[in-house]
């Protein structure tokens, strides 16, 4: 190993207590020796994803959240959610799904070599650390001239994006409905179905986030605090003849509502109807869970329909390692273009544990995100 680099490096963990109590604190944790196929990056950014906000925050009441010597951050979790959290109580878990930066040594494989010395960005957990031991298939090599802070989100919404269009055509649908759509992953979303060809349907939660899709050339949005939201949806539907909807919000009735409207909108397109409803399949996909209440169906749909969960590593895992690999190379081409993140601001290590701070980023505010740059100074 280098000798530049150090022995150990910082690593912020997440601790459920069974006391009742979230705490966030950074840890010291050694470097290890590197395996012949693993590689060494020097985390330099790492996005908080609305994904990675229950492993990092556990549910915690950050209303009443308070800082701890070392730095740190404590906070309660209501009892009714404690529940949630049984199979993590007492373990200190690093967080962080995904980040990049720079690898700064690598094991003896030829494929691991390859890597010393290159910019690249990583899935697996761990990231919100300064240092991260990597296995070398695992590395994505950013192209010439996209930086690390660019490269950051180069995996769970870009690949997200794609994952929906791939399910929507695996599952023989012709166009897609999205929910919280002005958020990154929706403008997102909405460039690559731009590109695609792929008719969308955005539903957002004001008039401005309407106007911001639109201004990315969003031909379908709905503006969900609309009072005729159903009416505007279904003349949505009918025109695009949208069949599956990937919902973010979780909770509520908006999921019912969305396949209420593409029966109706099946029927106003002449669709043959028997006692049962239409025999067009609608399908919506819950994954995200801006909203943690029960999801509420209203059964006004007929019988062809389907509603369940969408998850990236599942996605991956059924698409197979190949099929995989060219979706992030094709991500890796479209970094500053198609699949570019914009960040509301970055924070240290130590900026995370900030009680304000954490308040503001757990939000999960349509359109801000937050980059957590590990190699910053920690009083920020």
């Amino acid at each position: 190993m280098n000798d530049a680099i150090p022995a150990s490096g910082l690593q912020l963990r997440s601790t459920v207590r069974s006391d009742g109590r979230l705490h966030l604190a950074l840890a010291r944790t050694p470097i290890p020796d590197l395996g012949p196929d693993e590689v060494l990056m020097r985390v330099e950014a790492s996005p908080i994803n609305p994904s990675d906000l229950g492993l990092l925050l556990g549910g915690a009441d950050l209303s009443a959240a308070v800082s701890e010597p070392g730095p740190g951050l404590s906070a309660p979790v209501p009892e009714a959610r404690l529940r949630w959290f049984q199979a993590r109580l007492d373990q200190p878990l690093p967080v962080g799904n995904e980040g990049a930066g720079l690898i700064v040594a690598a094991g003896a494989s030829p494929e691991a070599q390859a890597l010393l010395g290159k910019t690249g960005a990583g899935l697996g957990g761990a990231m919100y650390a300064q240092y991260r031991v990597l296995k070398a298939p695992d590395v994505l090599v950013l192209p010439e001239g996209v930086t690390a802070r660019e490269g950051a989100a180069a995996f769970v919404n870009p690949l997200t994006v794609i994952g929906m269009v791939e399910t929507m055509r695996a599952e023989g649908h012709e166009a897609l409905v999205h929910t919280a759509a002005a958020s990154n992953l929706g403008q997102m979303l909405q460039r690559f179905c731009l590109e695609e060809g792929v008719a969308l349907v955005n539903i957002v939660r004001s008039a401005a986030q309407a106007q911001r899709l639109r201004d990315l050339g969003a031909r379908h949005v709905v503006n969900s605090s609309d009072p005729d939201l159903v009416e505007r949806l279904t003349d949505a539907l009918v025109e695009t003849r949208a069949t599956i909807g990937f919902d973010a919000i979780g909770g509520g009735r908006l999921a019912s509502d969305i396949l209420a409207s593409m029966e109706v909108a099946a029927l106003r397109r002449g669709v043959a109807a028997g006692g049962y409803g239409s025999t067009v399949h609608k399908q919506v996909y819950i994954y995200g869970g801006l909203d943690f209440g029960p999801t509420q169906l209203f059964r006004a749909y007929g019988m062809a329909w389907g509603i369940g969960g969408w998850l990236l590593p599942y996605f991956l895992q059924k698409i197979g390692p190949d099929a995989a690999a060219k979706l992030r190379r094709k991500v890796a081409e479209g970094l500053k273009t198609t699949f570019a993140s914009r960040y509301t601001a970055e924070l240290s290590l130590g900026e995370v544990l900030d009680p304000a701070i954490a308040r503001a980023y757990s939000r999960m505010a349509t359109g801000e995100k937050y980059l957590v740059t590990p190699q910053k100074p920690l009083a920020g």
